[in-house]
């Protein structure tokens, strides 16, 4: 908790919850792009592990 020697004014007040607010949608925001993009990314992740997979057993199989 932040003792402040002296109470914020209004405008102080205003601009910590305006930038409270803007803090919060920009985490929801990048949480909302973040949980859009997982199933591309395993399917990226998948499609390199299986790619790499064959290619060893190619390798070892010769």
């Amino acid at each position: 908790m932040v003792v402040w020697s002296y109470p914020p004014t209004r405008k102080q007040l205003a601009m910590s919850i305006a930038f409270f607010i803007t803090g919060v949608s920009l985490f929801t925001a990048g949480a909302y792009l973040s949980l859009v993009n997982v199933a591309p990314q395993q399917a990226r992740a998948k499609a390199r592990k299986d790619f790499v997979k064959a290619r060893l057993r190619k390798l070892l199989d010769d």
